[in-house]
């Protein structure tokens, strides 16, 4: 038995067209993966300012008010980016270029493909695979 119909080329698909559309989902999985670098980035960046902040306080608790003014008039609660804080990072990103990848790749696939995904690493598996053994089945079906 051999891959899905989701995982068929549809007739008259070439061989390049297959290679080029899986090169463009290998692009998108890089934007995937700086994507998710972006919220680790967003995520530390919130939990650095709040812990600045709370070392402030420490400070100032400790009689080091003026240092303590310092620091939070300077840092704590400053934006990232010019006007900027990371939400406003994460936001404009998913919303332009992350959306646009998206868009754009899905499109190829649609106009080439009949929208189906990953046909390079599925024509790949089938490539790969060994036939008959287990554990190395086309489908979780068979």
């Amino acid at each position: 038995m051999g891959p899905g119909s989701d995982h068929t080329r549809p007739d008259g698909v070439d061989d390049l067209t297959v290679e080029a559309l899986g090169t463009i989902s290998e692009a998108l999985e890089a934007v995937e993966v700086a994507r998710g670098h972006l919220y680790t980035f967003h995520r530390l960046s919130g939990t650095a300012d709040l812990t600045l902040g709370k070392g402030v306080d420490q400070l100032r608790e400790a009689g080091h008010h003026e240092l303590a003014d310092r620091i939070e008039e300077e840092l704590v609660g400053r934006n990232v980016l010019e006007g900027r804080w990371t939400f406003q990072v994460v936001e404009e990103y998913d919303d332009g270029y992350y959306a646009t990848f998206r868009s754009v790749e899905r499109a190829a696939r649609e106009a080439l493909v009949e929208g189906k995904r990953h046909l390079y690493e599925a024509e790949m598996k089938e490539d790969r695979r060994t036939h008959g053994r287990a554990g190395h089945e086309a489908t979780p079906e068979g």
